[in-house]
């Protein structure tokens, strides 16, 4: 009789721990999934910031038509990408190439260079180029954390069965990087 009290106890332990893993990973999912709105939130930011930013750019330097329609084909590129963070991330990189040269036009127009306009604009998208880099750390913090308990024991003896999987890292090369560097006579 003490024998099946003790199988009983045995299995009541095993059905709580799996229980308990299971939260953690459906708590550990939907931080991944509230990264993952965060940086979408944020690149819907930026990508509405660009038709404003070529508007301003177009006033003054109106014979970069090739640039111009370059960023707006690699925004509707990086706006068709989906949610899939390595395409995604990809998508966004390409459409920071030309942002950086959009800036860098900017440097042969001084008149571009002190509209309050283009400075209003270029400190919007800093800003949410600094926004997004915040949330991809989180995401990608979460995706860690979730991850590492979809691979490690106990979690992955619960995590393959009840369909937990790794996510994807998100990885993006920032306008900042493309942006270029401005000297101030030889200092940096």
């Amino acid at each position: 009789m003490t024998l099946v009290y003790i199988l009983l106890g045995l299995a009541a332990l095993l059905l709580i721990g799996a229980i308990v893993i299971y939260n953690s990973l459906v708590a550990k999912r939907q931080m991944v999934s509230n990264g993952w709105a965060d940086i979408d939130v944020q690149l819907k930011r930026r990508a509405d910031l660009i038709p404003s930013l070529i508007a301003t750019v177009k006033g003054y330097a109106g014979h970069e038509r090739q640039l111009f329609e370059e960023v707006v084909e690699k925004r509707n590129q990086a706006a068709k990408a989906g949610d899939e963070p390595r395409a995604r991330g990809q998508a966004e990189s390409e459409l920071s190439r030309p942002i950086g040269k959009l800036f860098a036009v900017a440097e042969d127009y001084p008149d571009l260079k002190a509209s309050e306009n283009f400075r209003d604009l270029q400190r919007d998208l800093s800003d949410t180029e600094n926004k997004i880099e915040m949330a991809r750390r989180f995401y990608n913090g979460a995706v860690r954390e979730l991850n590492t308990a979809v691979e490690t024991f106990p979690g992955n003896v619960v995590a393959g069965p009840l369909g937990f999987e790794e996510a994807a890292y998100f990885e993006i090369e920032t306008a900042d990087r493309a942006m270029p560097g401005v000297d101030f006579g030889g200092q940096k």
